[in-house]
């Protein structure tokens, strides 16, 4: 613990490289990352979640589902085709004093950049972390057993699940 300090200052602060995301082992909270992690689940709680809201009421939400994200672009283009309101956007917030224009969502807009060093360090200690005996189970899948899973095919059955 002590030389993964002493590493730590010398190193210097984590940095990430490429954009901006989460880890695949996120919502894990090993032994010893506690201050890390809760210090990026706040960042996710309040920073990230406020200007992914912003983005949306804006329409540059982002779409898991590939045809939600194909019908978004093609708006977005035929809005910029239009007049564009970003440009419309744009025109009406310069006339405006107390609106500070970068403050403003954009398209390419990522909501994590927000939290950008918070997920460093939670990577950083969780990588060091994870590999620990203490911390193993927490990367091992859970299998549910088979009585336990929802069966579509046998809705009526009477049991509850």
């Amino acid at each position: 613990m002590v030389w993964n300090r002493i590493r730590d200052a010398i190193k210097g602060p984590p940095t990430l490289e490429g954009p901006s995301k989460l880890p695949s082992y996120f919502p894990v909270e090993p032994q010893g990352c506690e201050k890390h992690a809760q210090r990026l689940f706040e960042c996710l709680v309040k920073d990230a979640t406020e200007k992914a809201r912003d983005m949306e009421k804006a329409g540059y939400g982002k779409s898991y589902y590939p045809d939600v994200e194909a019908d978004r672009l093609k708006k977005l283009k035929e809005e910029e085709k239009k007049g564009g309101a970003a440009v419309g956007n744009a025109k009406a917030v310069d006339g405006k004093k107390d609106v500070d224009v970068s403050q403003l969502p954009s398209p390419n807009d990522n909501p994590l950049d927000e939290c950008r060093t918070f997920i460093a360090y939670y990577t950083r200690c969780c990588d060091r972390e994870l590999k620990k005996k203490k911390n193993w189970m927490l990367t091992e899948p859970y299998r549910v057993q088979e009585e336990y899973r929802y069966n579509k095919s046998e809705g009526g059955d009477g049991s509850t699940a």
